[in-house]
């Protein structure tokens, strides 16, 4: 708890047995509520998710970490958080930065927080592949050309919300794939929330998750697809749902917790 506020760190997971207990192991005593939504997958980690004393959650197939972090979020709002974090539990980010990210939102002057690898030059020396680097500084700077915004990267995945944020945007509009991430941040940008980052080291090893070469590529193109929707919705050219107030947001009571009924 910070400021009287209940942080909850919640982690998307896929196949993440062999890092997942690295991952908890560095979650300190700020954190009240530990969450992890598992997306059908092919390993042990929900068990050991459950082992070390995590609220368990799986997905009855796997439908996208997209769809993931929907029920992560809904999970984490429906027990009460004031505060969320998204932790992958891969540990390719530490979460020793979980109190530095959850107290910039509980101080009030923040309403996202995103850990950025490119703050610090830490990307690169992390092992981040250089196409990857390249494909990153230029997506950011084309975004913060057309978003209104000055970010040093959209596409981290180690981020903090307020529990507003997650009640106002449209979250059940957006995509089920990996480009849920930088949508999150377009609303943010569209509905007035303020963003602000934090330097964080990354790490690239065999074991953490990361999307190859092609599926890099198709979600550069998606992000160039968020950013001109984002431009016609605010110039009133075409209508977009995740930008638009009345579209679908989070509901609680989504899957069911691991060993009730799954």
């Amino acid at each position: 708890m910070i400021n009287g506020k209940r942080v909850a760190v919640v982690m998307p997971a896929y196949n993440a047995e062999k890092t997942l207990a690295k991952t908890v192991a560095e979650l300190t005593d700020v954190v009240d509520i530990k969450i992890l939504v598992d997306d059908s997958s092919n390993d042990g980690t929900a068990q050991l998710s459950k082992s070390l004393g995590v609220q368990t959650f799986i997905h009855d197939a796997n439908y996208g970490y997209g769809r993931n972090q929907q029920t992560c979020y809904r999970e984490a709002l429906a027990a009460g958080a004031d505060i969320v974090v998204m932790v992958h539990p891969d540990y390719q980010y530490t979460p020793l930065l979980v109190p530095a990210m959850a107290g910039m939102v509980a101080s009030g002057i923040y309403d996202m927080v995103l850990a950025s690898r490119i703050l610090g030059a830490g990307a690169l020396k992390g092992g981040m592949p250089l196409y990857k680097y390249v494909f990153n500084r230029c997506l950011t700077a084309f975004q913060n050309l057309f978003l209104g915004i000055k970010l040093s990267e959209y596409h981290t995945g180690f981020r903090a919300f307020s529990r507003n944020l997650l009640l106002t945007l449209p979250l059940l509009e957006n995509s089920d794939d990996f480009v849920f991430d930088n949508q999150m941040i377009a609303q943010a940008a569209m509905f007035g929330f303020k963003i602000g980052e934090i330097s964080c080291p990354t790490k690239y090893f065999e074991e953490a998750s990361s999307i190859n070469f092609k599926r890099s590529v198709k979600y550069g193109l998606e992000v160039l697809v968020t950013t001109a929707s984002f431009v016609a919705h605010r110039l009133h050219i075409i209508r977009s749902p995740i930008f638009d107030a009345s579209g679908r947001k989070l509901q609680f009571q989504y899957y069911s917790e691991a060993g009730q009924g799954v």
